[in-house]
């Protein structure tokens, strides 16, 4: 039997980017929302009480914000593939769920919310 992982998430991370693939939307600009679950062993760091045994969750949310400020992609797809990839940088992270919403595409009806989520694993 293995071990599940321990998940901590930041769920609704907001920051204005400039992804799409309309020119309106790369020129204006919007919100994007994030949910980020990671898959992490936290016992060594409630153990020890140590922040340095866990992942700094206010650290990475800086650099997620930085990836969604960053430079313009077409498809929010690619977008959560790059914050993925932020998160499994991270050396305690083992798996990262990743849900980019996008509650101003372009529809032209009404909706709630656009969303792509994605699972990725540390190989």
């Amino acid at each position: 039997m293995t071990d599940r992982l321990d998940r901590i998430a930041v769920r609704g991370l907001r920051a204005r980017g400039h992804h799409g693939v309309f020119e309106k939307e790369r020129r204006e600009g919007q919100d994007f929302v994030v949910d980020v679950v990671l898959g992490v062993d936290v016992r060594e760091a409630a153990h020890h009480d140590d922040l340095q045994r866990t992942v700094h969750y206010g650290v990475l949310s800086d650099r997620l914000v930085e990836v969604i400020r960053g430079e313009p992609v077409d498809l929010i797809e690619t977008l959560a593939e790059r914050l993925a990839a932020v998160c499994l940088s991270e050396p305690r992270v083992e798996e990262a769920e990743i849900t980019v919403h996008k509650p101003g595409a372009p529809i032209p009806h009404e909706f709630t919310d656009v969303t792509v989520t994605i699972l990725r694993r540390r190989k």
